[in-house]
């Protein structure tokens, strides 16, 4: 394999507005309506050439949100903010920050639609 071995996420979500707000907050940024045939998709900002992979927010009758078995990694400067805005908005922090050696930090919450993420920081 010659690239990271994740190109694209989905976090799926019951009611969309909620899930904006949360992840908007939490990582002060702007998502972008994808026009998809019976699918309601929000997606993440991202770089054409940057590294890490790009995703959205998904509503999908048929697929309901939280305990799903995959988790998603957000890369943050310091994670224990962002489990902070994640509280604030919301969310529940689950594991506070906690080192994970020399891989740095690493904190859990659960997001407005009952899925956990993951937040990584080196410091």
């Amino acid at each position: 394999m010659n690239n990271n071995p994740v190109g694209w996420f989905e976090i799926y979500v019951q009611d969309m507005q909620r899930a904006k707000a949360f992840y908007e907050s939490v990582f002060g940024i702007q998502m972008k309506k994808l026009d998809m045939p019976d699918i309601d998709m929000l997606m993440f900002p991202m770089q054409e050439e940057g590294p890490g992979a790009a995703g959205a927010l998904v509503r999908m009758e048929g697929f309901p949100s939280g305990a799903n078995s995959v988790l998603v990694y957000f890369s943050c400067t310091d994670c224990a903010v962002e489990a902070a805005q994640a509280a604030r908005a919301g969310g529940k922090v689950q594991k506070e920050k906690f080192s994970i050696g020399q891989y740095g930090h690493i904190a859990l919450v659960i997001d407005t639609e009952g899925n956990m993420i993951g937040l990584h920081s080196m410091q």
